[in-house]
């Protein structure tokens, strides 16, 4: 499998008023073309930093990070401007980008009838539940065809119910436009559903403390849940957490 990201050796280091502190050592891990990983750890381990430094915000102070395509970065909320139609959102990453062809807006609306915006097109985030603005946030991450999503744990402003239905829904776009994916997220039941791959880090400085390969019969989130195997791994990523 082609690494399309690559951490080798990463450590970050930052100045603050009681000193220098160090959020990142020694990180290096990989993800390969069209795969789902997600990364957790305690709260405060640096996990939304390293998707800074995966999408190129900051620098390492040491060691490299190596990107082999274009990302798209989808954050906690939807971030949909509330005085523009659906359409117009979709729209608006070609006009910051300066491609707004019309190839790559049929491509949006292509995008929006598969997967069933097609019948919001003309309404405004408001009128639109916080699931379908989550789509709808995704879909206009699509529009630039990137090769890589990066997540900020873009479920946790969900309700529980939704949530589940919102990540499922995202799971079955991501894999059926064969992105790869990397997914931060403190859900460890989350990243157990969504990832074939887990990464857990330990407490800040930031490490690899593990890497799983998920075996679920099904990549359906919510078929995994039902699954024997569920509670193993949910037991087995909790004691590592919580040694």
């Amino acid at each position: 499998m082609k690494e399309i990201l690559a951490f080798d050796n990463v450590r970050l280091t930052y100045h603050t008023r009681q000193g220098e502190v160090t959020a990142l050592k020694e990180l290096t891990f990989s993800l390969g073309e069209g795969e789902f990983a997600a990364m957790i750890g305690p709260s405060g381990c640096g996990k939304s930093t390293i998707l800074s430094l995966a999408a190129g915000l900051i620098k390492p102070s040491a060691g490299s990070v190596t990107l082999g395509g274009s990302i798209g970065y989808m954050l906690q909320r939807d971030e949909l401007f509330p005085w523009r139609t659906i359409e117009k959102n979709l729209y608006l990453p070609l006009e910051v980008q300066k491609k707004n062809t019309p190839a790559r807006r049929a491509r949006a609306l292509e995008l929006a009838e598969q997967y069933g915006l097609s019948g919001f097109l003309k309404s405004y985030p408001s009128q639109l539940s916080g699931g379908m603005r989550q789509r709808a946030a995704l879909i206009r991450t699509l529009v630039m065809e990137p090769d890589i999503l990066l997540l900020d744990e873009p479920f946790s402003a969900l309700d529980y119910q939704t949530r589940l239905l919102v990540a499922a829904d995202v799971s079955r776009i991501i894999r059926s436009e064969k992105k790869a994916a990397l997914l931060i997220t403190h859900d460890i039941s989350e990243a157990i559903s969504l990832a074939d791959r887990i990464l857990v880090l330990t407490a800040r400085p930031a490490r690899l403390l593990a890497s799983h390969e998920t075996d679920f019969l099904s990549s359906d989130p919510l078929k995994r849940r039902e699954e024997p195997r569920f509670s193993g791994w949910f037991e087995t990523l909790w004691k590592e957490l919580d040694p």
